[in-house]
């Protein structure tokens, strides 16, 4: 709630009521920031699950030498690549991924919807 109650003294002068109310506002923010806390708890921490030590390299590699899918994933950069081979080989969702790689989740989602544009274009 403090949280909450700081975003809204801060960005009180960005309250439009033409858009709605205060309460519906307010509401909002709180709601907004409740949802943040709840998904930045729920990351994937790699030093939870030790066990889970997935080879996006031996991924590839069980991947046939003439596949155009491994031909095109071989386009992409190494972290880009294995961000694609996580997410959708391995089922990882875009937050475990964040914290698998330790970089910022908008940076994961920008890097997945860049490498899945670049497999469509050499696919297509």
């Amino acid at each position: 709630m403090h949280d909450a109650f700081v975003r809204i003294w801060r960005s009180a002068a960005s309250f439009d009521p033409h858009r709605g109310s205060a309460r519906g506002w307010l509401y909002a923010v709180v709601r907004n920031r409740a949802l943040s806390i709840h998904r930045n708890e729920h990351r994937y921490d790699a030093s939870d699950e030790s066990a889970l030590d997935v080879d996006c390299e031996a991924t590839m590699t069980r991947m046939p030498e003439t596949s155009a899918l491994r031909r095109c994933l071989e386009r992409i950069d190494r972290p880009r690549r294995d961000v694609v081979v996580l997410a959708y080989v391995h089922g990882m969702s875009h937050g475990e991924l964040a914290g698998r790689l330790k970089v910022p989740l908008g940076t994961v989602k920008s890097w997945v919807r860049r490498s899945l544009f670049s497999l469509q274009e050499c696919m297509g």
